[in-house]
């Protein structure tokens, strides 16, 4: 039998944790890979929930962290230092453990400075989810630098495949493989109302809205004004239909500390109708999805995971802008009069036969198997992670 092939996965979020856990879990079990599960950013930061223990809970060593965050600290500057340092604890790691191949995903900035770290250090690089367009978010820059770094390419639809090739990535690299969001809905045993009410420790037996807010990192939103807007319309409407909400907290992402102390202050203003958890872990927060009456923010989970349940979504602003926007999906600007008004069409009785008839575009099947094997057979063929050239051929049919 072959020597097992050296991997190594990132991961610095939990939203991407989530998304890679299977994939992760099907490498640790493959006598075919040593794998070491590399944590950093969010992960390892107290104001973020120090989510490193969701991936321990769930029986993962992890191999190393390397911390990247200041805690306090926001916006461009400590964004750029957060790069600095990812660069650098990556490159090193990289350096002394020397892995045949590194699997990110998604487009956030310390995945692109991991992305960066692993061609400085000559550690080629396999992508899960390039060729998205999100026009609202700083990320729609660093996911297509990504995809020029990395020779192995797992898009989640045909038209992110399309887009990969495209920017001139040789189609045999490119391997359509469906969406692990997706997967996970269809695979995943999710908890029932009762047993998640008493998880979260919040009454979710009545009908709920289930939220998430990112700041816009491109075109230059005040993450201030959008959440007042964002919690006005709430409060709108729940006066007039009694709905409840579960939040979960903004990202690392520069403006996200902003939001974060307006939601604390806001939930503890209504304490009976109102829950904000710093994070669900991947399980609480697709069964939370599954039960909700709405779903409500412009997280990128809106508009990719909510068709695969069909649930009534209401995506705010400009952060997912060019991503496909399924029938389950209203679309409407960040203030509070068109927040509320698509709130309420998305809670119309009229609506809800709409939403359950989405169709998702990111139905890959066993997507997490096809990666590994796809990635195991990839790595080992000669060749693998030399200099890549620059396609000009046509598109596939």
């Amino acid at each position: 039998m072959s020597q097992p092939v050296k991997l190594a996965v990132v991961t610095g979020t939990r939203a991407e944790y989530g998304l890679l856990r299977p994939v992760i879990q099907n490498l640790m079990a493959c006598p075919e890979a040593e794998l070491s599960v590399l944590v950093t950013g969010a992960h390892l930061a107290p104001e973020y929930g120090n989510t490193v223990a969701e991936i321990e809970a769930d029986g993962v060593p992890v191999a190393a962290r390397i911390p990247i965050l200041v805690p306090g600290e926001s916006g461009p500057l400590a964004t750029a230092g957060a790069v600095e340092r990812t660069i650098h604890g990556f490159v090193r790691w990289f350096a002394e453990n020397r892995p045949a191949c590194v699997l990110v995903l998604g487009d956030r900035y310390e995945i692109f400075a991991v992305a960066q770290a692993a061609a400085f250090a000559g550690v080629p690089v396999a992508h899960i989810s390039g060729g998205d367009v999100t026009l609202g978010a700083a990320d729609d820059w660093y996911r297509h630098c990504i995809t020029k770094i990395a020779h192995l390419h797992f898009p989640s639809c045909d038209e992110s495949a399309r887009r990969v090739i495209r920017m001139g990535e040789q189609p045999a690299a490119v391997f359509n493989v469906g969406g692990l969001g997706d997967e996970n809905i269809r695979t995943m045993t999710l908890l029932g109302l009762d047993e998640l009410s008493r998880s979260i420790g919040f009454d979710l037996t009545r009908p709920y809205g289930l939220v998430t807010f990112h700041p816009e990192t491109a075109g230059g939103a005040d993450p201030a004004a959008q959440s007042d807007a964002l919690l006005a319309a709430m409060d709108g409407v729940s006066a007039a239909t009694g709905l409840h909400w579960l939040v979960t907290k903004a990202n690392a992402d520069a403006g996200g500390l902003v939001i974060n102390e307006k939601l604390d202050r806001w939930a503890d203003a209504h304490p009976d109708t109102v829950a904000v958890r710093t994070s669900l872990g991947v399980v609480r927060y697709l069964s939370a999805m599954k039960g909700a009456a709405v779903v409500l923010g412009n997280s990128s989970s809106g508009v990719v995971e909510t068709p695969t349940f069909g649930v009534p979504t209401v995506n705010v602003g400009d952060r997912q802008k060019g991503r496909p926007i399924c029938e389950n999906v209203i679309g409407c600007p960040a203030d509070k009069a068109a927040i509320e008004a698509a709130l309420h069409k998305a809670l119309s009785p009229a609506f809800l036969p709409v939403a359950r008839a989405a169709k998702s575009p990111y139905n890959g099947g066993n997507t997490s198997e096809k990666i590994v094997e796809i990635l195991l057979r990839e790595v080992r063929r000669p060749g693998f992670g030399a200099p890549k050239t620059f396609y000009e051929g046509e598109l596939p049919k």
